[in-house]
């Protein structure tokens, strides 16, 4: 006996099968289905994509645009609705999904009632008022980020503080951002970053996702920790129509993880331009300051007390030149007094010069010894002298000595005088 063959399908010829089987079923064909709106987007061509769950599954929905069209409400996360449609594959991703041809509203999901009953009750306990908000500081010194450390969201939080302020310190607590569990992560990561001081600043968030993706923002543990701290807290929880109760408690909520990153720091270039710009300010002003003190100046110089100051002073100058011309006068003729001195003095002094009296035909005599000879008394025949002249010395050798005496005149022309001499040879 032949045994048949399993037939071999291609992916798509699969897919295909199966949606045909899933249409081929009535059951399927027409289904009303209770549940509550999850991840909820309108895409830009007018089709609705979201999820229905309960408290155990998940189905992924679809919602045309000319069924959305007749929709009289708009239709939101945490929403519960009853969808009219049918179930069918999607054949390039094989996925299950739903065809939504109508939704009916039939009441808020219990997730958005405990949101709702949360935020009232956090609100009545002061931790939304704007009195408590913190500024968020122009400049801080480190960036704190508490995030999922694997998530899109750390990796665009780094990317732009890097790129608008580089080399800023950036410090990371990664936690856990959904599940059991994650509330606590997040909370003990806010305390212990406020306990170390660790950042100036306090980013705290994730991407998008649906409520309960989100919900461990919405955790008391959470609120509580952020009003505890004394770090500014900036929010940055899923997409701008995403809102948590981390939003309202935060000093300041961003629509978007980058969001938030363009808010904690600004741009370097800005800084330096700005500074450069207060700078020149700072200049301009100084400069107009000094030219009106220069004005000032200019003003009381001209004033009549400054003239009379100034006339005062230039009769005081014409007085001192005065002094200083008379004090010149009495110097030029105590030198000049002097100098007449000076010059009687030297004729004096010349006149009583011995070599002026020997330029007259005198002599002096000397021992060969260099004594003074103050007579004949001091000589004997045979003795060298040395003879001193207007025009030279010579030696010369006693050989007579006559001595003189002295008398009185016989003459009648007063008295003549002897004196001892002496004869030699030269």
């Amino acid at each position: 006996m032949e045994q048949a063959l399993t037939p071999v399908f291609r992916v798509s010829e699969l897919n295909e099968y199966v949606s045909l089987v899933l249409s081929g079923d009535p059951n399927l064909a027409d289904l009303r289905v209770s549940g509550e709106i999850s991840g909820f987007k309108r895409h830009s061509s007018g089709h609705l994509y979201f999820s229905l769950k309960d408290e155990n599954a998940l189905v992924r929905c679809v919602m045309f645009r000319q069924q959305a069209m007749r929709l009289t409400f708009q239709p939101q996360d945490g929403m519960q609705v009853l969808l009219y449609g049918r179930a069918s594959l999607y054949e390039k991703d094989g996925s299950f999904q739903l065809y939504a041809n109508y939704l009916k509203k039939s009441g808020e999901g219990e997730l958005y009632l405990r949101f709702l009953a949360m935020k009232r009750e956090m609100e009545e306990r002061g931790w939304f008022d704007e009195a408590h908000k913190r500024p968020i500081p122009f400049l801080p010194r480190r960036v704190g980020v508490i995030t999922s450390g694997t998530g899109a969201a750390v990796q665009d939080i780094f990317n732009i503080i890097q790129r608008r302020f580089p080399r800023m310190p950036i410090v990371l607590a990664s936690v856990r951002v959904q599940g059991a569990g994650a509330a606590e992560e997040i909370a003990k990561a806010i305390d212990e970053m406020d306990r170390r001081n660790a950042a100036d600043v306090l980013i705290i968030g994730r991407g998008g996702g649906s409520m309960e993706d989100l919900w461990a923002f919405n955790e008391p543990v959470v609120a509580e920790a952020i009003y505890k701290s004394t770090i500014p807290v900036i929010s940055a929880v899923g997409h701008e129509t995403d809102f948590t109760i981390a939003d309202f408690v935060a000093d300041l909520r961003a629509p978007t993880p980058s969001a938030a990153a363009e808010l904690c720091v600004p741009e370097m270039d800005a800084c330096y331009e700005a500074v450069r710009l207060q700078s020149e300010r700072m200049r301009r002003a100084l400069n107009a300051r000094l030219e009106r003190m220069r004005a000032n100046v200019r003003l009381f110089a001209s004033a009549k007390a400054f003239r009379l100051l100034e006339n005062r002073l230039m009769s005081e100058r014409q007085s001192l030149d005065g002094i200083r011309e008379r004090a010149l006068r009495g110097a030029r003729e105590q030198i000049h007094t002097a100098r007449t001195e000076l010059m009687r003095i030297r004729a004096q002094l010349a006149a009583l010069d011995p070599s002026a009296v020997l330029e007259r035909g005198y002599a002096i005599l000397t021992g060969m010894d260099g004594r003074a000879l103050g007579g004949v008394a001091d000589l004997q025949a045979g003795d060298a002298v040395n003879i001193r002249m207007h025009d030279g010395a010579a030696e010369a050798k006693i050989e007579t000595i006559t001595r003189t005496d002295v008398t009185e005149p016989t003459d009648g022309n007063g008295p003549t005088g002897g004196q001892d001499g002496a004869i030699g040879t030269v």
